[in-house]
């Protein structure tokens, strides 16, 4: 089982390091420094638009990529990046735009809190790596901003000026929580700490049906869940990614792998087509699938969970959930040698073929990184 792990732990490094980086950092950068926001089947860019998120993912990759090995330039990668996204993003106001066109020209000005939370993301990251504390500066900033415009009496944040007003959405704070935790282990500043448990809790309290297990994705303005079907959705993806961050959450919350445990099993229990072998897109807190398709990015939470729990456990099961979890994930990656992949599948197991969208690069980095951070002797000890 150890060799297996090992077998596809560099499957997977040399994947993303020989073909993926190589071909999102190169291909159809503009001559203003942005990467690429989809690729075609055939291999060429389409450069209607460059949204903040999608950079920001970006320049995360290359983060990644460098802390695993890559030779290229991921430092210069990184260092433009993050220049380019504080220089040609950020409002006067502070927030930061929604989309650019690629000579860095504003196409949408409005601000979402989504973006915002990968901005402070990729500062976190980008502050650790290149050791730049004026990046953890502008990441403060960015969350009195958020506090002095969007802050919510019950909790959470106003989604800004691009979402549906007649729904909140637990995502864009999750992400926020994502943030806060690497932005705190970076700096060390207690705000940031106090912003990750104050969305901690709010997904306890509001985020989590504690009846099901489930992780409920859509809610009134008072955070009490919407009524109807809508209101009990639940995609299982989300639940795995949750649950990973409250492993992660582990010594400074008591109740942190007890949410985790809930969020997993909730997720393992009805969010797996075993026939596939692929996490499902949704379903609802009775276990009734309500989109049986399967995109690309809830196969890389599967396996960051499984990773976690793994550590945490020393479980053979566990260990074989990672091996299951890869073969998944490993179905939607085209012949390797082109660093692209496909992103959803459909409930009869064959692909869409589409663009390939370069938001969902983070989504593998992040799954790949956490894979590789369970070395040979830690295999060997726990076996």
């Amino acid at each position: 089982m150890e060799t297996r792990f090992n077998i596809i732990k560099k499957e997977a490094n040399h994947w993303f390091l020989t073909y993926a980086i190589p071909m999102w950092s190169n291909k159809d950068r503009t001559s203003s420094g942005m990467f690429a926001e989809r690729i075609g089947i055939d291999g060429n860019p389409n450069n209607e638009y460059y949204r903040t998120f999608v950079q920001a993912r970006h320049i995360y990759s290359f983060i990644v990529a460098g802390q695993l090995g890559w030779i290229g330039p991921w430092r210069s990668l990184v260092t433009e990046g993050i220049h380019r996204l504080i220089t040609d993003f950020k409002r006067q106001d502070g927030f930061y735009v929604h989309r650019l066109d690629s000579n860095a020209v504003v196409l949408d000005s409005r601000a979402d809190l989504y973006d915002q939370a990968f901005v402070l993301f990729t500062l976190g990251h980008a502050g650790i790596v290149l050791e730049d504390e004026n990046l953890f500066d502008e990441a403060e900033c960015l969350l009195d901003t958020l506090k002095n415009h969007w802050d919510h009496p019950l909790g959470g944040f106003w989604e800004g000026e691009i979402a549906d007003p007649v729904f909140r959405r637990q995502n864009p704070h999750m992400h926020l929580l994502e943030a806060f935790c690497i932005l705190y282990e970076g700096s060390g500043r207690k705000r940031f700490a106090d912003a990750a448990n104050g969305i901690a809790a709010l997904c306890r309290s509001c985020f989590l049906d504690m009846t099901s297990g489930a992780l409920l994705e859509y809610f009134n303005e008072d955070w009490t869940p919407v009524s109807g079907q809508i209101g009990q959705i639940s995609e299982p993806g989300h639940c795995f990614e949750w649950a990973w961050l409250f492993e992660g959450m582990a010594t400074c919350r008591e109740d942190a792998i007890f949410l985790s445990d809930t969020l997993t099993n909730f997720g393992r229990r009805h969010g797996i087509d075993e026939k596939r072998g692929v996490a499902i897109n949704e379903v609802l807190t009775n276990g009734q699938i309500i989109n049986g398709n399967a995109r690309l990015w809830p196969q890389t939470e599967r396996l960051k969970i499984a990773v976690a729990r793994y550590r945490r456990t020393d479980s053979l099961e566990e260990l074989k959930e990672i091996i299951v979890a890869w073969q998944g994930l490993y179905r939607y990656l085209r012949p390797m040698e082109s660093g692209l992949w496909y992103d959803k599948m459909k409930e009869d197991g064959k692909f869409i073929k589409e663009m390939v969208p370069g938001s969902t690069l983070y989504h593998i980095a992040c799954a790949i990184k956490e894979m590789c951070s369970i070395d040979d002797f830690c295999l060997e000890s726990c076996s």
